[in-house]
């Protein structure tokens, strides 16, 4: 009975995953920032395609004239389907790379499709430099924010432009990287992919629990696994605080805490209040998504902080994003170390 304990807990938490998180957290990084998004999407790849799968299907099934109870019925199918669907890829990845290891190299490329950092970075870097020339912002210098947040930017100013990308920012690192990576520790690829596919649908549908019913599901489910690594995310981000140029780590600790302009969890949660914070700033607000849906967001971040944000906040937010990577990098390679990886 011992026995079989041991190789449970060895299955669950494989010591062996930790390298193969790591260089996937490099090479997503590298690759993203040399290639960028792709489709203008700047989330995991397992995202786009859940999302080209079932996000077709989802939109005609989810009409705002029908009752709560017929949406949530059907967005749970959705949910389903999709669900199942990343399972068996994430079952089949893992078989290939037990008969097809390649050194390690295939499980890193499989856990790359769950991930997504560099390609955030680009797009927040192309709309940097846009805003540095001090003219209006062009749509195709926030085209890739605007796809990978679902938000109508076209009639937003540059400070709601501005905001949009810092968000995703935080929103980013928690759901496409710390989420996924910890499921993959778990679980190894089927739990990264699990939690890949239900994020996808809920930022597909979700629509930041402003959903009438069809997206509560999906939320629900998103939010069951993702609370902890939310936790974790938030805490990288105010960390990184420390190391940001007039940013604030006991400011963003205590407003996770204590302050009143917390994002709830479909908001941005944690990861967000901590960004808001640090930088002192104020993230959120009301929206329209793509489909056209009113997304009343409150306001998130400390009392009488300024919501017109430019270049300055921008460049404050793609650095404390990067420290919190490395941040996330080294407290891997810290669990490695006292793990005994390299003994």
């Amino acid at each position: 009975m011992s026995d079989l304990f041991v190789q449970i807990h060895e299955q669950l938490l494989d010591p062996d995953r930790f390298p193969i998180a790591l260089l996937a957290i490099v090479v997503t990084a590298l690759v993203g920032v040399v290639t960028g998004p792709s489709h203008g999407n700047a989330n995991p790849w397992l995202w786009l395609i859940t999302g080209k799968i079932f996000g077709g299907l989802g939109g005609r099934l989810d009409r705002k004239e029908r009752r709560a109870s017929d949406l949530l019925f059907r967005g749970f199918l959705i949910t389903a389907m999709a669900v199942f669907f990343v399972y068996l890829a994430g079952v089949t990845a893992a078989e290939f790379v037990r008969e097809m290891p390649f050194y390690g190299i295939s499980e890193i490329v499989f856990l790359s499709f769950a991930v997504t950092s560099g390609t955030v970075w680009y797009a927040l870097l192309k709309l940097y430099f846009a805003m540095r020339e001090k003219g209006k912002v062009a749509k195709g210098a926030y085209y890739a924010i605007a796809t990978s947040t679902r938000t109508d930017l076209s009639g937003s100013d540059d400070f709601g432009i501005t905001r949009t990308g810092m968000a995703l920012a935080a929103r980013s690192f928690d759901k496409g990287l710390v989420a996924p990576i910890i499921w993959y520790l778990l679980f190894g690829l089927p739990g990264a992919f699990i939690y890949a596919g239900l994020a996808a649908c809920a930022w597909r549908f979700g629509k930041d629990g402003f959903t009438k019913g069809f997206g509560r599901m999906a939320l629900a489910l998103e939010r069951l696994l993702g609370f902890v690594p939310m936790i974790m995310a938030g805490t990288l981000i105010a960390l990184a605080g420390l190391f940001t140029p007039t940013g604030g780590m006991t400011r963003a600790f205590t407003g996770q805490l204590f302050g009143k302009g917390k994002a709830s969890y479909e908001e941005g949660g944690l990861p967000l209040t901590a960004m808001a914070y640090a930088l002192d700033v104020s993230l959120g607000g009301p929206s329209t998504d793509l489909d056209g849906s009113s997304i009343k967001r409150g306001w998130t971040g400390p009392p009488n902080a300024t919501a017109k944000l430019e270049e300055g906040h921008l460049r404050r937010a793609i650095y404390i994003s990067l420290m919190a990577h490395i941040l996330f990098a080294l407290s891997l390679l810290g669990a490695m170390l006292w793990g005994g990886v390299f003994i």
